[in-house]
């Protein structure tokens, strides 16, 4: 069970002007469920993207940046998503791109536009060819359930192994104008991004200067997706696309350093790290929220290297499981994490409000009834101090638990 996370409520979602949202059954791999989605997008919307490191990236991921490069160019403005669910179309080769290229072609038919003016992304098993032809049979319910309200449903459509959709929303006041952000995402096994999560997609009304998008994109993954890990393992279809509709009628953001550029930037952030903070509380098998806070670093990259490392580690993750404060592998993982000159004996060690470590030994107040009293919680927060500098880095992460293994062993059956 997911760890205190609801579906969302779909009077919450609110809708953005210039998206609407269509979901159809396809049956890319099972019959019965709504497995494809359309967003489309009025002309004049701009579009963001960031995409998995992992090398060995999918067909869709390929085809979108490409064509959020022909975008960036002035060539052609997006105007539709496509997003499948139950095959990732990676390791698929020439043919995976082959399709991919098919199915924003088909779409693009349909809807006038140019091929190039569509995104595809999908997700699934791995190494298995896309059913194109279901996608393409599909598409035209898709279109005919086009509205502005169908974010939820759209959440439920992207799914794999997530056990709850995965959506939020705010508005703020810009300029004088109401502002809306809305955004979906889906993942709950293979999230150790390098960029962002599975799939994310985030829109808002707020007219913004395009070439800020980008920039605006990078911050708001680097601070929410960017942060989360239940696995260790970056998937090969990794996406967070970012769309501006430019329709609130704010005074256009010139600057993200603006006041109205930070307000923008902030109702982004809240909605993408509830997103990120919903795929940690739906880790494949998860039974409890980790909070991984490591400060008094030199630099923010080393602080994420300690906290990816306790976020990482399977003997952390499965002692969180079973309860047990073996928090020694807490300070062994610090310990490999990679951070030069590492002074030991100035660490600080709290598991919420018990201090556990002083100075790098164990603290004289501190009593294993204590520490397991909160290893028992579902949500705890892992405080390191390591007392060299001024920087912060957080982390979210899960624990590991028998239902993790069950989960993947049976992933294809």
């Amino acid at each position: 069970m997911p760890v205190h996370l609801s579906p969302p409520n779909p009077a919450d979602l609110h809708p953005v002007a210039g998206v609407r949202i269509g979901v159809a059954m396809a049956g890319v791999r099972k019959a019965n469920r709504r497995d494809l989605v359309v967003v489309a997008l009025d002309d004049g919307a701009t579009v963001a993207g960031v995409f998995t490191q992992n090398r060995f990236c999918a067909a869709p991921v390929q085809v979108c940046r490409a064509h959020l490069e022909q975008a960036a160019a002035g060539l052609a403005g997006i105007r539709a998503l496509v997003i499948n669910t139950g095959n990732a179309n990676a390791g698929t080769g020439a043919d995976g791109l082959a399709r991919a290229r098919q199915t924003c072609t088909a779409l693009a038919g349909l809807m006038g536009v140019a091929p190039a003016q569509v995104l595809p992304f999908s997700t699934g098993v791995i190494m298995e060819t896309l059913p194109v032809d279901r996608i393409e049979a599909g598409l035209p319910a898709a279109l005919a359930d086009l509205a502005p309200g169908h974010w939820a449903e759209a959440a439920s459509g992207i799914m794999t192994t997530d056990t709850v959709p995965k959506a939020a929303s705010r508005r703020v006041r810009i300029g004088g104008r109401e502002v809306t952000v809305t955004g979906i995402a889906k993942g709950a096994g293979m999230i150790r991004p390098n960029m962002a999560t599975m799939l994310g997609f985030v829109a808002t009304d707020a007219a913004i200067a395009p070439t800020l998008l980008q920039p605006l994109l990078r911050e708001v993954a680097d601070a929410s997706f960017n942060r989360i890990t239940i696995d260790g393992d970056t998937s090969t279809n990794d996406s967070f696309v970012l769309i501006a509709t430019h329709q609130a009628g704010n005074p256009c953001i010139e600057a993200l350093d603006s006041e109205d550029g930070r307000l923008l930037q902030e109702a982004v952030q809240a909605v993408a790290q509830q997103l990120a903070q919903a795929i940690v509380r739906d880790g494949e098998g998860a039974t409890k929220f980790i909070t991984v806070d490591v400060l008094g670093g030199r630099t923010e990259a080393e602080c994420k290297l300690a906290a990816y490392a306790i976020a990482h580690s399977p003997l952390v993750k499965t002692a969180f499981f079973a309860s047990d404060p073996n928090l020694g592998r807490i300070l062994a993982a610090v310990g490999y994490a990679g951070i030069d000159d590492l002074d030991q004996n100035l660490i600080d060690l709290h598991l919420d409000d018990v201090h556990v470590v002083r100075e790098g030994g164990r603290h004289p107040d501190y009593r294993e009834a204590d520490g397991q009293r909160v290893m028992k919680q579902s949500e705890i927060t892992v405080q390191v101090h390591l007392h060299r500098g001024p920087a912060r880095a957080t982390v979210w992460t899960c624990d590991l638990s028998h239902d993790y293994v069950s989960i993947n062993a049976d992933y294809r059956s």
